[in-house]
């Protein structure tokens, strides 16, 4: 076991020899000394895990001391202690960034667990997290042996993404290691279910079925209009659940979150389909037929967003809503500050639409960038950049002005994405779209079974141009490549995040309802 070095300065610490013994014959090495100066001193010189420092010494206090040494050595936790009680003392070590306080008398329980809190705190929980999830691990084993509905899915991704985000914080790789192997299992699970299932939600009136993309603002968006309060729906484009999961503290600190849910995205997971769906509340087939000066017959998929707010327009006089609302398609930062300096005008409408790209944008820059390349090479790293862009986004800005005066903040998506890592070779014509997840077009050559072939596009609701167009869809972790080019192709895009097929992480997304907490 490693042996940890703690330097203690305390004016009477000879009559603190019993607690010093304590801890020396538990494992920990301590060095002595009875004032400030000398702590400071040996602190430039020697190493130490962590400094026990007296508040109240005579000559240079503790507080003057602590001072010095974070100049130093700014890393080195220290654990302040003290007789006094007054609230300024300790708001000032806190301030200090201390690592915790002590009040005197101690007792050696007491000071154990500062230890331990400070120095063991990563190995205890690493032990605790990795035992934890071995319990789940066969509990989340068994459930993908049941025949599971869509909530059973949506709670074993749930408890996915939760032991995910444990793990990393934890650093436990190997762990982390079998849990990727069971989110695989998973997903390969979850595909099945889906090509079982998804035909007969569109088509089967009465029987269960998840919340779909096209059923979001009617179920969930519009009876909020119904009440007092201002709704802001922040539709950020690509938002996974994990991702949602990294924001949310973020969003604590502002906003209080009243409910948490999980929808599914329709197929194709892209934001040429799924998005235009929630505005519409239409599913594509039906937006193709009844809007066809709308949807765009091109393949560009941001071509085919260009009308979002006719169709939310639409919708609402659909659904016989007659309210003031704006939409605003945010694409880069300077269009970001500008919202920004604008969201006090929009409390006066009583829905306030936000469709902010830039995940999505993220994700395709992946591919294109070799520097996002190397900023984002894994799921965790994805976390972190999206995670950072926030706290620094226009978005954020925006969020914290909303939360000064009461509103309905919903923030939500169309679709996530995966890492993608088995190419799957797949044949087609000029008129096959680019996406890697989905293809569709009149001359689909296809060889093997790890995909999901559609052949009666009407049955799922998707636009037909042509009468011999077919839909594949990737699943699992695969996508799609042609064989011209097929190696060059395939380095450039495995384990880059893509989106359009069917997996856990592209089809269950989250639906997040907050109120502001500080609001005037």
């Amino acid at each position: 076991m490693q042996r940890y070095s703690i330097l203690w300065a305390d004016d009477e610490i000879d009559l603190l020899k019993p607690h010093i013994l304590f801890l020396e014959q538990r494992g920990y090495d301590i060095t002595p000394v009875n004032n400030g100066s000398d702590a400071i001193e040996l602190c430039q010189e020697k190493h130490f895990d962590v400094v026990f420092l007296d508040e109240n010494m005579p000559g240079l206090s503790g507080l003057e001391a602590l001072a010095q040494i974070k100049t130093s050595k700014p890393g080195l936790p220290v654990v302040m202690i003290t007789k006094n009680e007054e609230e300024h003392i300790m708001e000032e070590a806190i301030g200090s960034q201390i690592a915790d306080y002590l009040i005197k008398p101690l007792n050696p329980s007491q000071i154990l667990l500062a230890v331990k809190k400070i120095l063991d705190n990563k190995r205890l929980i690493l032990e605790k997290t990795n035992l934890s999830y071995q319990q789940e691990f066969r509990k989340i084993s068994m459930a993908l042996m049941d025949d599971l509905n869509y909530e059973g899915w949506t709670d074993v991704y749930k408890k996915l993404v939760f032991w995910e985000l444990q793990l990393e914080r934890a650093g436990d790789t190997d762990m982390a290691e079998v849990l990727e192997t069971q989110k695989s299992e998973a997903n390969a699970h979850f595909t099945r279910f889906i090509m079982r299932h998804y035909e007969k939600w569109l088509n089967e009136p009465g029987i269960p079925k998840p919340l779909l993309s096209h059923q979001l603002l009617k179920k969930k968006v519009f009876p909020e209009l119904q009440k007092d309060l201002p709704v802001f729906l922040v539709v950020i484009d690509n938002l996974r659940y994990d991702q949602w999961k990294v924001l949310e503290p973020v969003l604590t600190d502002i906003f209080s979150v009243d409910e948490e849910e999980l929808y599914y995205s329709i197929l194709p997971t892209t934001t040429a389909f799924a998005r235009n769906a929630i505005f519409s509340g239409m599913l594509p087939a039906e937006m193709a037929r009844v809007y066809p000066d709308l949807w765009v017959g091109d393949d560009e998929e941001e071509g085919k967003n260009n009308f979002e707010d006719t169709f939310l327009e639409k919708n609402l006089r659909k659904n016989n809503l007659q309210v003031k609302f704006t939409y605003n398609k945010i694409k880069n930062v300077d269009e970001g500050r500008e919202l920004a300096d604008r969201v006090p005008n929009l409390f006066q409408h009583q829905l306030n639409v936000i469709v902010y790209n830039f995940v999505d944008m993220l994700s395709h820059a992946r591919t294109d960038m070799a520097m996002i390349r190397e900023l984002a090479p894994d799921e965790s790293a994805y976390r972190s950049i999206t995670r950072s862009w926030f706290l620094h986004s226009p978005l954020f800005d925006a969020l914290k002005v909303v939360a000064t005066r009461k509103a309905r903040v919903i923030i939500t998506t169309d679709h996530g994405t995966i890492r993608v890592k088995r190419p799957f070779r797949i044949v087609g014509d000029r008129s096959v779209n680019t996406n890697l997840r989905y293809k569709h077009g009149k001359n689909l050559g296809i060889e093997g079974d790890k995909l999901y072939h559609v052949t009666r596009p009407e049955k799922l609701f998707l636009p037909r141009p042509n009468v011999s167009t077919t839909y594949a869809f990737a699943i699992e972790d695969h996508f799609f490549a042609y064989p011209n080019n097929y190696n060059y192709y395939v380095n450039l895009y495995r384990d880059t995040f893509q989106h359009g097929g069917i997996s856990l992480e592209e089809i269950i997304i989250p639906l997040i309802f907050l109120s502001s907490k500080n609001a005037g």
